[in-house]
């Protein structure tokens, strides 16, 4: 069974990780998951263990315990769905969305305040005639 652990300390390494959880059976693997640039921790992981009644017994034991000054969220993890994820130019799935591309830092620029083309005098200057209504 695949386990997720989160809200890990930045400190807390794989070995930390292995050693909160074997006592409660043999694990597979251990992967505690970095920053691509800086590679300092995001502040969780993944372990892997091959029984599940013990995977789950860690679960149990040690979801919302306080390790490292803060509590844990320890449990089984759900797989990557395709559309996970985000980055992009445009910001991802990050919110705001308009037609243009919006969400956060991209889109094209319609600036302006939907005014057309007004003037302070409220004379409408389309064409650099004035209209009559």
């Amino acid at each position: 069974m695949d386990i997720y652990v989160g809200n890990l300390a930045f400190q807390f390494s794989e070995s930390d990780l292995t050693e909160l959880f074997q006592e409660f059976g043999e694990i597979k693997s251990v992967k505690l998951i970095s920053d691509k640039v800086t590679g300092k921790s995001k502040g969780f992981g993944f372990v892997t263990m091959d029984d599940d009644t013990a995977a789950q017994a860690a679960i149990d034991k040690l979801n919302g315990s306080p390790i490292g000054g803060r509590n844990i969220v320890v449990n089984q993890a759900r797989p990557k769905t395709e559309n996970a994820g985000g980055g992009g130019y445009s910001g991802g799935n990050r919110g705001g969305g308009n037609r243009y591309g919006g969400g956060s830092g991209g889109g094209r620029n319609h600036g302006g305040g939907g005014y057309g083309n007004r003037d302070r005098g409220g004379n409408d200057q389309r064409g650099g005639r004035e209209e009559q209504y």
